[in-house]
C-alpha cells in the first residue's frame, strides 16, 4: 500500500521506471552546476538514480547526495561510475552533514515533494548550514499554474504507444497548494499505479523561504540556458547565495 505522506514511497515505487520515463533532460544542467561549483564540491538533495550526479563526478567534482528512497540509491550504485558518488538515505526536510559544500542543488521539482510549508522552510535552513561562505543553492521548479485543474482535478494522456498508454489523474487543493496524482501505466501486462503528491511553491514564496534561512536570491532564469525569467515562464532556475 502506498502512503502519500511517506516521501520514500515515491522513490520505492518509481525506481523501476524512473530512468525509462525521465532519463532525458536538459544537459546544460551539468554545465551550469559545474560552472558554479568551480571545481569544488556539490551536494544533491533527491539524488535519485544519479542521472545528474554521476556526470558531475565524471567532470572531476566531489559529489555527494541524499535521497529518501533506498531503491533509488541502489539503482545509482549499480551504474557505471556510481561508486564515485557518496550517498546516504535521509529526509531533506531535516538533515545535516559533516562536510560543507560549494553548491547544493535540488532539481526536477523535487523540493515540492515536501508536503508542508514548514518542511520546505526547514530544507532551506538545513541547506544554509552545509553551504560554504559564498556557496550557492540551486533550485529548479515549475511555475504553478492552477488553471490546469478545472474543477479541482484533471486527467491527461502523458504518453500513447501501440502497446502502452500512460495517463495522469490529479486532484488539486488550492488552499494547501497540494496536488495528488496517480500515474496510470496501462499495457498488455496489466495496469500499474505510480502515486505522486507535491506541494508547489510560488517563486515569491520561495524567495521568502530563502531569506528566512539567511540566503538571498542572486539570479533567476527561465531555463538552463540562462534565458530571462518573465511572467510567461513555465519554469525557473533560482540561484540563492550565502553571504
Amino acid at each position: 500500500m502506498f502512503d502519500f505522506a511517506d516521501y520514500s514511497s515515491y522513490g520505492e515505487r518509481f525506481s523501476e521506471k524512473y530512468d525509462e520515463w525521465y532519463g532525458s533532460f536538459d544537459e546544460r544542467i551539468i554545465d551550469r552546476i559545474e560552472e558554479m561549483a568551480a571545481g569544488g564540491s556539490v551536494f544533491e538533495l533527491g539524488i535519485g538514480t544519479g542521472r545528474v550526479a554521476i556526470p558531475l563526478a565524471k567532470r572531476g567534482l566531489r559529489v555527494a547526495g541524499m535521497d529518501s528512497s533506498p531503491a533509488m540509491l541502489e539503482k545509482l550504485k549499480q551504474k557505471k561510475s556510481g561508486e564515485q558518488v557518496t550517498v546516504e538515505v535521509g529526509d531533506f526536510a531535516s538533515f545535516e552533514t559533516d562536510e560543507k559544500y560549494d553548491v547544493v542543488y535540488i532539481i526536477f521539482n523535487t523540493l515540492f515533494a515536501l508536503h508542508s510549508q514548514e518542511e520546505q522552510v526547514n530544507c532551506f535552513k538545513c541547506v544554509e548550514k552545509i553551504l560554504k561562505p559564498g556557496g550557492k543553492f540551486i533550485v529548479e521548479a515549475f511555475v504553478p499554474d492552477p488553471s490546469r485543474f478545472p474543477g479541482g482535478q484533471t486527467v491527461r494522456t502523458v504518453d500513447l504507444k501501440e502497446d502502452n498508454v500512460k495517463i495522469e489523474c490529479s486532484t488539486h487543493d488550492a488552499a494547501g497548494q497540494l496536488v495528488t496524482s496517480q500515474m496510470v501505466d496501462i499495457s498488455d501486462g496489466g495496469i500499474k499505479l505510480y502515486p505522486i503528491k507535491i506541494r508547489y511553491i510560488w517563486p515569491a514564496e520561495m524567495d521568502l523561504m530563502a531569506r528566512l534561512a539567511g540566503l538571498q536570491l542572486e539570479e533567476r532564469w527561465s531555463n538552463w540556458g540562462k534565458a530571462s525569467f518573465s511572467a510567461s515562464s513555465g519554469m525557473h532556475v533560482s540561484i540563492y547565495g550565502k553571504a
